[in-house]
């Protein structure tokens, strides 16, 4: 084997085949809780597939596209949303594993990869990887597509020379495989790629004229918010997570400080920006103040970004896409090294709050 210990990268092995010698690749699997530096510092790795709808090899088409995503994970809601509020519901397909990481070979007692698996509702409920505790949860929907049992079988089939097998995936249907598996890209392209048969083709959650606005946001809350609640969570030293968490409490001050003043995070206009950063804050009091030791304040405890929480939760395209028990049975029965026994805690029913009446009509309606 030519890879050098710990390596993400493929290994090979020279097999002879009827006197002729070929290199197999065999990618090592992983999962975001190998992702650590040398110092304990979480590094999230980069997407591999990267492919663009409306080029030449992905056309936009009705039908022709199937996304792939778990409730419980913010980067793949993030599509889901958009995918609703652009009314792309029947134009792309839509397959939610079950929130409980299961073995994805699990014939095979040398391979330990836990991951996301597909199951129906009337399915068996699902222990943890370990064996523990029983989860049953509404709201999975098999791969009516490839009949594939696993996340890991779509990206196999794809050749992947990476390893790490997570959601979104937007998959074509025509050609057998994945298109895109970076959420923001995604984004992106749902909100203006598919215009021609979208059910609202006039909305435009990335204005020209907003652009350098959203991505000025983006380029400090998906580092010290969107990640950095990952990097108090999977860190693997007290030096990481303390760099991790002195970053993230001073943006949290920093969104309730810019929500005083204006309606959303970029501006008085609804963006991109506001899916991205709520899709983190709408888990944060449920999870991460308990399993990622984010516990210096709770979003409840700010009272603008919890209003603004609030107002988006209440938006109908969006109050679909968050399902708080896929996201508490993922996070909570899915890491035997952070919660062996898959104890999910009762949490403070943060959705009820979430109904209640906000104030942010004060800034004035939405352009």
């Amino acid at each position: 084997l030519n890879a050098a210990p710990g390596s993400k990268q493929p290994t090979f092995l020279p097999l002879t085949y009827k006197n002729t010698s070929i290199m197999v690749s065999f990618v090592k699997a992983h999962t975001a809780l190998d992702e650590a530096t040398g110092t304990g510092a979480f590094q999230r790795t980069a997407s591999a597939f990267r492919g663009e709808i409306g080029s030449p090899e992905f056309p936009s088409e009705a039908g022709r596209y199937h996304l792939y995503i778990s409730y419980a994970c913010p980067w793949a809601t993030r599509c889901l949303a958009v995918r609703n509020l652009k009314g792309l519901e029947d134009a792309i397909g839509l397959s939610v594993v079950h929130p409980t990481w299961q073995k994805t070979r699990p014939n095979d007692p040398q391979d330990g990869h836990a991951g996301w698996v597909f199951r129906s509702e009337d399915d068996e409920p699902l222990p943890t990887s370990t064996g523990h505790g029983a989860f049953r949860v509404s709201g999975v929907v098999p791969d009516v597509v490839n009949s594939t049992r696993s996340v890991r079988e779509l990206y196999e089939r794809c050749s992947d020379q990476r390893g790490k097998y997570s959601v979104p995936v937007l998959w074509d249907k025509k050609t057998s495989q994945i298109v895109n598996n970076e959420s923001s890209e995604i984004v992106r392209m749902f909100n203006s790629a598919f215009n021609e048969i979208a059910a609202n083709p006039d909305v435009n959650i990335y204005p020209e004229e907003l652009r350098k606005e959203i991505d000025a946001v983006n380029e400090w809350v998906y580092p010290t918010i969107n990640d950095g609640v990952y990097r108090c969570g999977f860190a693997r030293s007290q030096e990481a997570y303390d760099t991790a968490i002195s970053q993230l409490f001073p943006s949290l001050d920093r969104v309730e400080d810019i929500l005083n003043k204006q309606r959303y995070i970029a501006g008085n206009r609804f963006t991109e920006a506001d899916i991205r950063l709520f899709m983190t804050l709408v888990r944060f009091d449920e999870v991460y103040v308990v399993y990622f030791k984010t516990n210096c304040k709770r979003v409840e405890d700010y009272h603008n970004m919890f209003n603004y929480c609030r107002e988006l939760y209440q938006m109908p395209w969006m109050q679909v896409a968050i399902n708080m028990e896929h996201i508490k049975v993922h996070y909570f029965t899915s890491h035997p090294t952070l919660n062996f026994y898959g104890i999910i805690p009762k949490g403070g029913d943060t959705v009820a709050k979430l109904l209640q009446p906000h104030d942010r009509d004060k800034f004035g309606s939405n352009p």
